[in-house]
């Protein structure tokens, strides 16, 4: 069976948090975890522009970062499509907290943390990413079919953005996932083929 590769961006301005986040994931046997590790907010949000990554570990506590929250905020703006763990100590719960509420996938209290732990918050922080970018990504199909439509009162064509008519299951086709099968219904049966109705009548 093919391993799992994470690739991991852990900004991290204490040695010791990163060397035991190191020593966490280098245990896991069923997932290698690529780590690379900065120490201040600028050197990551520099290799995020070259490198690509599938989760961040962000200590909210960086000598470069911003005051509070903005170092979350500061990262997730030119990450918002990497989930990010937000790291904290005992005092900042509320902070951490707040992170998620901004976008934060989820957060670890350091001196708490174990390996297991750490593992598990990284592979439901991916997962959970994924699900939310296929929920925004169903609400933006679903979106598309709403609104005003104008609409022919004659032939029931439908008027694009760009001003042209066209048939409503052309346009449906191309604003959805939707396939037609053509038929006809008993009432338009009965207006345009009635000769096949009454000869069934009459045969019944």
């Amino acid at each position: 069976m093919e391993t799992m590769t994470i690739a991991v961006l852990l900004i991290e301005d204490n040695p010791d948090d990163a060397t035991l986040i190191r020593r966490y994931l280098n245990a896991s046997r069923k997932i290698e975890y690529r780590v690379i590790h900065f120490d201040t907010m600028a050197q990551g949000l520099e290799n995020l522009k070259s490198i690509p990554f599938d989760v961040i570990l962000l200590d909210l506590s960086l000598p470069d970062g911003p005051v509070g929250i903005k170092t979350f905020e500061t990262v997730h703006a030119q990450a918002s499509d990497i989930p990010i763990i937000v790291l904290t100590g005992h005092d900042d719960d509320d902070l951490a907290v707040e992170a998620v509420h901004k976008g934060a996938q989820d957060y670890l209290v350091k001196d708490l943390v174990t390996g297991p732990a750490l593992g598990r918050a990284i592979r439901y922080a991916i997962e959970r990413k994924k699900l939310l970018g296929q929920i925004e990504y169903s609400k933006k199909e679903i979106k598309q079919l709403r609104g005003f439509l104008p609409i022919c009162a004659s032939c029931k064509k439908i008027r694009d953005d760009n001003g042209y008519w066209t048939q409503v299951e052309v346009y449906i086709s191309d604003h959805s996932d939707t396939e037609f099968s053509h038929g006809i219904c008993p009432d338009c049966a009965r207006k345009l083929y009635p000769e096949l109705l009454t000869g069934n009548d009459e045969q019944k």
